[in-house]
């Protein structure tokens, strides 16, 4: 999918011409739920709904995903012209634009749909541009969940399938957006940096407090959000959980946050366009606000450096503020979603003293608390983690509190009893924590095979042959011992074997 603001032209005038027609260019936000309403709200606010176009999903109302309290609270000036900005005259009536209305009159348009609709609307929008002869027209989304293709049984980033696809993310909450007097940072990310400058300063525009700064990493930005999404209700879980265990809960949110950047530094090691995205630039990285033009991590192996992670995206200080602000709970107001939706799960754990049947006894938990399972992006996402992992090769140590959590909601029977030692016994949680980000020891030994020319991967075998030696020279005069010894074994350790069985 080609999706610039430019079309292949080498002539000198008509590219000036559309950098100054880009200047009065309009954004579009197509399918507006709770989080394009809220940053509408906030541009009605300050003065930017001359610059902005919404258009409802056909068969619902704009404002439908406030609730009554929400609406009573809102500014009817601001409502007023937030209405303005989704409708126009035609044939002397007023009526609500379309998709179609804002690929003809808008330079950019954002599909705000949620995972459910993601595709299919990217789909007819091509269509749309193709039609209108309007190849210029940026496409964007924000979608914070994981795509999946039945037919095939994969789950994927949709911005790996379609590396042109813009992305906009930043931490927001929806009260916050309401507030005059507070700010919003956001990035917009694409993986050519003029695309990426200009767009963002297309959304820049909206408000003077919406700060939207520009990035070229929009494949590990979405995994990040959708990775942050089910982090989040683990936060949530353990804010209500641990509440009285000051010790367990910092490190708790630490190794969320450093995981969620983790496996998109491996992801983004899986990105076929990464020549492109450094070398192919019309400017320098740092010259769109990068501090550095590249960090990567490299692994030596056996004498030989290999790259292993690209952390170039941590740069976006908005990408990386979202991650950390959807696992804090506020002083005012309510936390997102998917943070509630944790809070849900301690409740539930803590009142029926065990882990959900399901996660269909989980989603009736966030019914029933008034958090609708339709908006648990982090829910929907959990559902596809085991493919992900496999699919992007993320190892078991650089997940394993999702891992866990992932456990809990799905996993059998006798494994959901120890999940739920481990995530509700403050000692389990932080020797879970301490121990699982380790790789584990049958990956040291197989890579010890491969590298004996090391004198220490040479002695960690010769070391183990020895101890099974020792072992075997005592008499085994019952098989008892064995099984009591078993029993012994802690929960945080009983888990972590499931794991890396399973993955």
């Amino acid at each position: 999918m080609r999706n610039s603001f430019f079309a292949d032209t080498l002539e000198q005038a008509t590219v000036r011409n559309r950098i100054l027609d880009l200047e009065q260019g309009l954004v579009g936000f197509y399918s507006i739920g709770l989080y394009p309403a809220s940053l509408a709200y906030n541009s009605a606010m300050h003065g930017g709904g001359d610059r902005l176009l919404l258009a409802p999903r056909p068969g619902r109302s704009l404002l439908g995903a406030f609730s009554p309290t929400d609406l009573s609270g809102m500014d009817p000036t601001h409502v007023a012209t937030l209405e303005k900005m989704a409708r126009h005259e035609r044939d002397g009536r007023l009526q609500e634009y379309t998709l179609r209305d804002l690929i003809e009159l808008c330079d950019l348009v954002v599909l705000t749909a949620n995972s459910n609709h993601m595709e299919q609307d990217l789909f007819e929008a091509c269509e749309l541009r193709r039609e209108l002869d309007r190849e210029q027209v940026v496409l964007a989304c924000l979608a914070g969940s994981f795509s999946h293709d039945p037919l095939r049984n994969e789950s994927y980033v949709l911005c790996e399938r379609q590396p042109n696809l813009a992305f906009f993310s930043g931490f927001h909450r929806h009260g916050a957006l309401r507030d005059p007097v507070d700010s919003f940072t956001a990035n917009f990310c694409h993986p050519s940096a003029i695309t990426a400058l200009l767009g963002a300063r297309l959304l820049d525009r909206l408000s003077p407090n919406i700060q939207v700064s520009p990035g070229v990493h929009n494949v590990e930005a979405q995994y990040i959000k959708a990775a942050k999404n089910i982090s989040s209700i683990f936060a949530g879980f353990g804010y209500s959980y641990h509440a009285e265990n000051t010790g367990v809960l910092p490190t708790l949110l630490t190794l969320l946050l450093d995981q969620c950047l983790d496996q998109a530094s491996t992801v983004s090691m899986r990105r076929e366009d990464r020549p492109q995205l450094y070398g192919r630039q019309p400017f320098p990285l740092t010259e769109l606000g990068y501090g550095v033009q590249r960090i990567e991590a490299t692994l030596n192996r056996g004498g030989d450096m290999e790259k292993v992670r690209d952390h170039t995206f941590t740069q976006l200080t908005a990408i990386v503020a979202d991650v950390r602000g959807s696992m804090m709970l506020p002083v005012f107001g309510k936390p997102t979603r998917n943070f509630q939706a944790g809070q849900i799960l301690a409740e539930g754990m803590r009142m029926l003293g065990r882990c959900p049947n399901d996660v269909d006894e989980f989603e009736q938990w966030c019914e029933q608390a008034g958090v609708k399972k339709g908006g648990l992006e982090g829910l929907k996402a959990l559902r596809y983690w085991p493919q992900i992992l496999i699919n992007y090769s993320i190892q078991v140590h650089d997940a394993s509190m999702v891992n866990l959590l992932y456990m809990a909601i799905f996993g059998k029977s006798d494994t959901k009893a120890f999940a739920f030692l481990v995530m509700t016994e403050s000692r389990e949680l932080s020797n879970y924590c301490q121990e699982s980000v380790r790789p584990s020891h049958s990956r040291r030994y197989s890579e010890a095979l491969q590298n004996l020319d090391r004198p220490e991967a040479l002695q960690l075998l010769a070391n183990a042959v020895i101890a099974d030696t020792a072992r075997r020279a005592i008499p085994d005069d019952s098989g008892q011992e064995d099984g009591g010894d078993s029993k012994e074994v802690p929960a945080y350790l009983r888990v972590m074997n499931a794991i890396e069985n399973v993955w």
